[in-house]
C-alpha cells in the first residue's frame, strides 16, 4: 500500500513559479520532490555556505503546521531533529506569518525553490539548481496533456506490481467513500441494515435515470410494511407502482385497473403519500423501463426475506446470483408498460443487471458493514466478489483498454473508474502511484 504518495491537499498554494518552456512550479510539486528526494543530494550546502547532509526528509504532514515532521539533518558537525517547511520563495515564510506561529518553532530547515534574498534566521536550502529539468519537463507534459489521461503515452510501461497495490488502494478509497453514503442512510433509519439495503437496492433498480425516484419510493415503503404483503405479488406491485406514481391513469386492461384499486385501498389503510419525484421512460431500452424494473423488484421482495442477512452469510458470487434470479409475473411477459401489449418475452432480471447490483449495491454495503463492525472479513469478501464479477464496459474502461491496460473483472473496472474520475480528471498525478512511477522514470 503506497500511503506515502498522498500529498498535502490542505496547503494554500501561492502563485506557481515559472521556469523555462512554460513549466510551473507549485508547492505540491516541491513537496513531491522533497519527499522522494528527486534532486541532486551530493555536496549539499545551505544558502550561507554551510555543509548540509540530509539524513531523513521527514514525514509529510497533512495537519496544521510545517510541511514535514520528524526530519533529521546534519549541518557541519551538528545533527538536528525537527520539522522542515517548504516554500516557493524565501519571503513566503513572513508572508504566511510563520515567524510568530508557535507551530513553526520546531523548524530546523527552510527549503525553497527560489531564494529572493529575504533574511531568515533558519538554515536555508535552495532547490532550484538541484532539480533535474528532465523531471520538470515530464511533469509539465503530464499537466498539459490533452489525452484521455495525462500519462497516456507512458502508462503501459508501469510495472504490474505497482498496478496491483494501486488498484487495491483505489478500490479501498472508492468503497470507503461509498460507505459514507451508507452511513447517512443508517443515520436516517436508526441503523437498520435491512432497510438501508432496501433503499440502496431500489435506487439501483432505478438505474441512473430513475434512481432518485426509486429511492424516494423505497423511503416511503418500509421493509416491515412490505413484509406484510409478501404473499400477494399484486399487492406488492400495487404498493411499488402506486408510490412511484404509475397508477394514476384510467386503464383499459383488467390487471393495471386491479392494481390501481388495490393501491387506493392500501394507500388509505397506511396513509401513504405518493412520492413527488416522477419516473421517466424516455431514451431508455424497454428492458430498463421503470415499469419492468418495479415488477422485477416486487418479485424479488416476494421471493426473499432478510435478504441482506442472507447476503452476509454467503461466500460465493454464484450464491448471490441465485438469490437475484427472479422473473416478473406473467402479465409482464407480454408487456413493457401498462395497456401496451408486446411480443412474448420473459422479464427475468438478467446477468448484466445482477452484476450491476453486486457492484453498485451489495459490494459497497458489505464493505461498509465491515467498516462499521470492524470486521475485516466482510471487507475482504466484498473485494473478492469484485474479482468474480465480469468487468464493466463503458467509455472509461474502453479508454484504458486502448492504452493496453487490462480490464478483466469488476475489480479492475471499478479501480479504473476511480482512477479516471478522482485522479486523472483532476490531474492529481503527484498523489497517484502510476503518476509517481511515470515521473520517477527519468
Amino acid at each position: 500500500m503506497l500511503d506515502n504518495v498522498a500529498l498535502n491537499n490542505s496547503v494554500l498554494e501561492p502563485e506557481p513559479q515559472k521556469w523555462g518552456s512554460g513549466t510551473s512550479m507549485s508547492e505540491k510539486l516541491l513537496q513531491f520532490i522533497w519527499q522522494f528526494q528527486y534532486f541532486n543530494k551530493t555536496h549539499l550546502s545551505t544558502a550561507a555556505g554551510e555543509k548540509l547532509e540530509l539524513i531523513h526528509p521527514g514525514k509529510l504532514n497533512s495537519n496544521q503546521g510545517p510541511d514535514f515532521t520528524d526530519a533529521r539533518i546534519k549541518i557541519g558537525n551538528t545533527i538536528f531533529a525537527g520539522s522542515v517547511e517548504l516554500h516557493l520563495k524565501t519571503s513566503q515564510w513572513y508572508m504566511h506569518g510563520h515567524q510568530s506561529d508557535a507551530n513553526y518553532k520546531n523548524v530546523i530547515l527552510h527549503v525553497v525553490y527560489e531564494n529572493d534574498k529575504v533574511e531568515n534566521h533558519l538554515p536555508l536550502l535552495v532547490l532550484e539548481p538541484l532539480i533535474s529539468n528532465i523531471l520538470l519537463n515530464r511533469y509539465t507534459g503530464l499537466m498539459n496533456s490533452p489525452s484521455f489521461i495525462p500519462c497516456a503515452s507512458s502508462i503501459a510501461e508501469v510495472k504490474e506490481l505497482i498496478w496491483m497495490s494501486w488498484k487495491e488502494r483505489l478500490l479501498a478509497e472508492r468503497l470507503t467513500r461509498k460507505s459514507k453514503i451508507v452511513e447517512q442512510f443508517l443515520e436516517k433509519n436508526n441503523y437498520h441494515w435491512e432497510e438501508t439495503f432496501w433503499w440502496m437496492l431500489a435506487r439501483n433498480f432505478g438505474m441512473k435515470v430513475n434512481a432518485e425516484a426509486f429511492e424516494a419510493m423505497a423511503h416511503s415503503l418500509s421493509v416491515n410494511l412490505l413484509a406484510k404483503h409478501k404473499s400477494q405479488i399484486h399487492q406488492l406491485e400495487a404498493l411499488l407502482f402506486g408510490q412511484a406514481g404509475l397508477l394514476n391513469e384510467d386503464f383499459k386492461e383488467d390487471y393495471p385497473a386491479m392494481l390501481k384499486k388495490e393501491y387506493n385501498f392500501l394507500k388509505k389503510k397506511y396513509a401513504l403519500q405518493p412520492v413527488a419525484v416522477p419516473v421517466h421512460f424516455l431514451r431508455m431500452r424497454p428492458t430498463n423501463f421503470p415499469s419492468v424494473r418495479l415488477a422485477q423488484l416486487a418479485m424479488l421482495i416476494q421471493n426473499s426475506a432478510h435478504l441482506f442477512s442472507k447476503i452476509l452469510g454467503t461466500e460465493k458470487v454464484s450464491e448471490i446470483r441465485s438469490l437475484f434470479n427472479v422473473t416478473a409475473n406473467d402479465y409482464w411477459h407480454y408487456h413493457y408498460r401498462f395497456d401496451e401489449i408486446s411480443e412474448f418475452r420473459k422479464k427475468n432480471l438478467g446477468e448484466v443487471m445482477i452484476n450491476n447490483i453486486i457492484i453498485n449495491t451489495i459490494v459497497p454495503l458489505v464493505f461498509a458493514y465491515g467498516i462499521y463492525h470492524n470486521e475485516v472479513k466482510y471487507k475482504d469478501k466484498a473485494l473478492k466478489w469484485l474479482e468474480e464479477v465480469t468487468a464493466e464496459s463503458n467509455s472509461i474502461t474502453k479508454g484504458f483498454i486502448q492504452l493496453n491496460i487490462a480490464n478483466k473483472t469488476a475489480y479492475d473496472s471499478q479501480a479504473l473508474i476511480e482512477l479516471k474520475n478522482e485522479y486523472c480528471f483532476h490531474k492529481r498525478c503527484l498523489e497517484c502511484s502510476v503518476g509517481n512511477a511515470v515521473l520517477k522514470n527519468t
